[in-house]
């Protein structure tokens, strides 16, 4: 007779750590897959490296702190998850990646959530790893480090496949989110302030990003060198430099955005604010955004001419569009094109487009564009000549952006913005 013995693995425990018991390093060696560990109130000086699926959850006031150096948590394992904790001094070393917790390639379907992220290098860097979950966590820099260069970004996202960052607040880092070589996320309802850049993106595509807000930031979003991005109903509130950045952006939609109050610092010559600034970026589509009380609305350059512009709103901008070209770019499609709050043409058939083209540029804002000393000449006789003359002979007038089919309403609602 032969015996057989099987063996099952233990059922998952629930092991609690508190200051006056076993050290919560050890608590996380020693358990098991599948363990769940609370944490109870209390300030743990730990470096914690996770290597087997665990879940982490604090009570209230459970802080680990990792007294200024390296990571304060590593995860290498799958299907962890970090909840309700307070992690805050990790190293600042931004050469080797100190963060408050690193994910690693082989931590696929992490959750980090309702953490406090506080005076971290980076507050949370996902590395190389696939189906990442990072929900309502808030996520603090270190204000001592005085220049935002010094800083590390709040989250970022470096070769992530299928990552989900949602309904997060980050403030006070250099970046709030910063996302590279990443493919097929989504960043929704996430709140960011007081950064250098809200949202930054390189080398990435197939993303959405949906719903988020900035405010008082340098630049609201800067998307670069990307493609098929989803940007859509995102929100830019005095930020200064930017609103939307698009630097070597490709096939991607701008949609149903509010971008309001975007102004530079008057005391510096040439530094406005740009609701939108478009840079050698080409086959977009933006349309139903709201551009709204910024120092420009639209700034295009350098090869960005084959988009797509339609039912934007543009709304007291002190410039509507700066674009200086040597053909005309139409902004309009289908018979539709945009609203333009100083447009003045008139709609005698009642049918929501004015009779009239809309041209938002003539031949003196061209001349101070291109020679902004010039400024200096705006009220004389010379410069008032010059726009009667382009009144009287419209084929003196220069080649820019033309909206054949204004809208005589605005499609999107600027209340959405205040």
């Amino acid at each position: 007779m032969i015996c057989m013995a099987v063996f099952y693995p233990a059922a998952a425990a629930t092991l609690h750590v508190s200051i006056d018991g076993a050290s919560l390093a050890e608590t996380v060696q020693h358990a098991v897959p599948g363990d769940t560990i609370v944490i109870a109130k209390g300030v743990y000086p730990v470096h914690l490296v996770i290597g087997k699926p665990l879940t982490l959850r604090g009570e209230p006031g459970a802080v680990l702190d990792g007294g200024g150096r390296g990571d304060v948590i590593r995860v290498r394992a799958p299907n962890v998850v970090i909840q309700g904790l307070t992690i805050r001094h990790s190293g600042t070393n931004l050469n080797h990646m100190d963060a408050g917790i690193f994910v690693e390639k082989t931590a696929s379907h992490v959750l980090i959530k309702d953490n406090f992220l506080d005076h971290n290098g980076f507050g949370l860097w996902l590395d190389s790893c696939a189906d990442a979950r990072v929900i309502d966590n808030r996520v603090r820099g270190d204000p001592s480090q005085r220049r935002l260069a010094d800083r590390g970004n709040g989250i970022q996202l470096a070769n992530i496949t299928r990552g989900l960052v949602a309904g997060n607040e980050i403030w006070q880092t250099r970046d709030g989110l910063y996302v590279e070589t990443s493919t097929h996320c989504l960043l929704r309802d996430n709140r960011m302030h007081n950064l250098r850049y809200g949202v930054h993106y390189m080398y990435s595509n197939h993303d959405r990003l949906i719903n988020n807000h900035t405010w008082d930031t340098r630049s609201g979003y800067a998307l670069m060198s990307s493609d098929h991005l989803i940007v859509s109903g995102n929100h830019s509130r005095n930020d200064r430099i930017y609103g939307l950045l698009l630097n070597y952006i490709t096939y991607s939609t701008i949609e149903n955005n509010t971008v309001h109050g975007i102004h530079g610092n008057p005391s510096i010559m040439g530094d406005v604010g740009k609701a939108i600034f478009i840079y050698n970026s080409e086959f977009n589509t933006l349309r139903n955004n709201v551009l709204a009380d910024s120092d420009i609305g639209i700034h295009m350059t350098a090869g960005s001419e084959n988009n797509v512009i339609y039912d934007n709103a543009f709304i007291n901008n002190r410039t509507q569009v700066k674009y200086v070209a040597n053909h005309t770019d139409e902004w309009s499609s289908h018979g539709r094109g945009n609203y333009w709050s100083d447009y003045l043409g008139w709609d005698r058939n009642d049918d929501g487009i004015g009779d009239v083209a809309y041209e938002p540029n003539d031949a003196v804002d061209k001349l101070l564009w291109t020679y902004p000393l010039a400024r200096i000449l705006m009220s004389s006789p010379a410069v008032e000549t010059l726009r009667w003359v382009q009144t009287q002979f419209p084929v003196l007038k220069p080649q820019g952006v033309r909206d054949s089919y204004p809208l005589m309403q605005p499609v999107a609602a600027l209340g959405a913005s205040r």
